[in-house]
């Protein structure tokens, strides 16, 4: 039988559904044990083609598409079923009952999406988005769950290639300007080739995620992945896995699974979780990858994972730090299977100055970082210094650039940060279009290792937030807080990066001011808006908070202020910084 050339996840799909169309492709378990739904190859092409078919009645290609699911595999067929369109799929998720719309909103506004496709409890809900935002109302709904397979007949092939946009991938936070990283058909192809390539990921590998798959990592390591290679995968919600992190570890022993992934917090909670008598049940002696990244890999978490389930057949070779972003599709570099994670100790003090000096003498303090590997195809990775703009000399800190056909196409509908984030050119040489990643770093031994943030991106629990979307929240929660005067920024706490907020007070309020009152007002809006808790809050006086001359805020000088105990606090009880961190620390024992 010929196959047909693979240029779109179309062509993909078609090839799966024809090689091999009863083979369950994917697995949904509630539980370690409980299976609540399965998809064969042949179910996801007839699914989708039957969703296609009335999105092609309802409108053209091209048009963006909503995706609003909770876990499970209705977005599978969702996401497949824009692609068999030739529509853009805009994954997102919907939110909580007690939580804002805000974030759903500005994706929906710069999307300028024409469809919703959700599930049949969801779309039973849509008035009470409708009835917040007029812009939801305007919105074509759809509920996926009750679109019957007979209506594939109806379904045409769109006129799609390689170069077809098939997601926007949103990185921004709530309240910012929302970027739509613009993704095609081959930039996922590619992707995925190279994880598999360099993972030995085969037909007979078996995958296990938990991951949200509206983000990307979910989505193109544990739906598009699996997809790609033609193996089986076995899913999880993100909840579940947050609720009982042993249950992902029981489903690996269950069904002896290859590969899986996690961001750093993921294998420290199972490791604070995990009790001896739950060993019985594990079996992780065929779990040959572990993907460590979403978040800043440490060196403590790899060593206290392996040694705890050394015994149930986990192996620290096992474990592959890797480092991406949405804008280069997702993986940039990561960790070759079969090889050991490289660890590198490293002076603090030249690190603190931008240098990367490998630490000799014991009576010097020094850190441990993880390499992140490398890539598998043409990705090209450069160490720029983000000032020159010229390239940075051997084992000196600086800007991770990126380019390569892994890179996707810019940012939608935004070409002033597509031009500052896609389009980077070297200044002495002209080499380029490379990405400028914003993360800090070095080239050693041909690893990529990670040491930084240039921008002010935070990252909790695998999470991106952008720090003027948590501000915005803290500014408008409270008369007595001043607008525009606030800086949130996170802190290692343990291991664990934990959020700060430092916010300026109104002169007018003064002592006046119930600080307990106005603190747990933060607390709580922080947490229904961006589902994070609040380690710090830092209340300072009128006209104290660090600026640039141009009237930016300081991010990082005033994180040094606080964990120096340099900030000006309006309150009577002066504790340090250093003490709360300390008393932090005995609290999370």
């Amino acid at each position: 039988m010929r196959k047909v050339a693979l240029s779109t996840l179309l062509d993909l799909l078609h090839q799966r559904a024809t090689e091999n169309p009863d083979q369950e492709a994917y697995t949904f378990l509630q539980d370690d044990v409980t299976v609540s739904g399965s998809l064969s190859y042949q179910d996801l092409l007839q699914q989708s083609q039957a969703i296609a078919a009335q999105l092609q009645q309802l409108g053209s290609p091209g048009q963006r598409v909503l995706l609003l699911y909770p876990p499970g595999l209705d977005f599978i067929s969702g996401f497949c079923g824009c692609l068999a369109a030739g529509m853009i799929a805009v994954p997102a998720y919907p939110p909580r009952p007690n939580q804002s719309l805000n974030r759903l909103q500005s994706i929906l506004r710069d999307a300028e999406a024409t469809f919703a496709l959700t599930t049949r409890a969801l779309w039973q809900k849509k008035a009470h988005w409708q009835d917040q935002d007029s812009n939801f109302a305007q919105l074509k709904w759809l509920d996926t769950s009750s679109i019957p397979n007979i209506y594939q007949k109806d379904w045409q092939p769109p006129k799609i290639n390689q170069d077809t946009l098939a997601l926007l991938q949103y990185t921004s936070g709530s309240t910012g300007n929302p970027k739509g990283v613009m993704v095609s058909h081959d930039n996922l192809l590619v992707n995925c080739r190279d994880l598999a390539q360099g993972w030995n990921q085969d037909r007979e590998s078996k995958i296990v995620s938990w991951l949200p798959t509206f983000h990307d990592l979910g989505l193109v390591y544990g739906i598009l992945t699996p997809l790609l290679v033609g193996c089986a995968c076995y899913l999880m919600s993100p909840i579940s896995f947050l609720l009982k992190p042993l249950n992902w570890l029981k489903i690996i022993s269950r069904y002896q699974a290859t590969h899986s992934a996690a961001p750093n917090f993921g294998y420290d909670l199972c490791v604070r979780k995990f009790k001896p008598e739950q060993g019985k049940e594990l079996d992780l002696k065929n779990w040959k990858m572990a993907l460590n990244g979403a978040q800043p890999v440490r060196a403590e978490t790899i060593e206290r994972f392996s040694q705890t389930f050394a015994p149930y057949g986990f192996k620290r070779q096992a474990f592959s730090p890797g480092y991406g972003l949405a804008e280069a599709t997702l993986k940039v570099a990561a960790v070759r299977q079969p090889d050991a994670p490289m660890f590198l100790e490293i002076e603090s003090a030249a690190l603190s100055e931008n240098r990367a000096v490998i630490a000799e003498n014991r009576y010097l303090k020094s850190q441990t970082l993880v390499g992140c590997g490398d890539s598998e195809i043409d990705t090209k990775i450069q160490i720029i210094n983000p000032e020159s703009l010229t390239p940075c000399k051997p084992m000196e800190i600086g800007e991770i650039w990126v380019s390569g056909t892994t890179v996707a196409q810019g940012y939608w509908n935004n070409p002033e940060a597509t031009a500052e984030t896609f389009q980077a050119y070297l200044r002495d040489t002209g080499e380029g279009p490379f990405i400028r990643t914003g993360d800090l770093g070095f080239l050693y031994k041909g690893q990529l290792f990670v040491t930084g943030r240039l921008k002010d991106l935070i990252i909790i629990e695998g999470r991106n937030h952008y720090p003027q979307d948590i501000e915005l929240t803290v500014e408008n929660n409270h008369p007595a807080l001043r607008s525009g005067c606030s800086a949130a920024f996170s802190v290692l706490v343990k291991g664990e990066e934990r959020l700060v907020v430092v916010q300026e007070v109104e002169r007018s309020y003064g002592c006046n001011l119930e600080l307990a009152t106005v603190k747990q007002k933060i607390r709580e809006a922080v947490a229904v808006e961006h589902d994070l808790r609040l380690y710090q809050i830092a209340l300072i006086r009128h006209g104290t908070i660090s600026k640039t001359s141009s009237g930016k805020i300081q991010r990082q000088k005033c994180r040094q202020q606080f964990l120096n105990n340099q900030l000006n606090l309006l309150t009577s009880s002066r504790k340090s910084s250093e003490q709360e961190l300390q008393d932090a620390n005995i609290r999370t024992a």
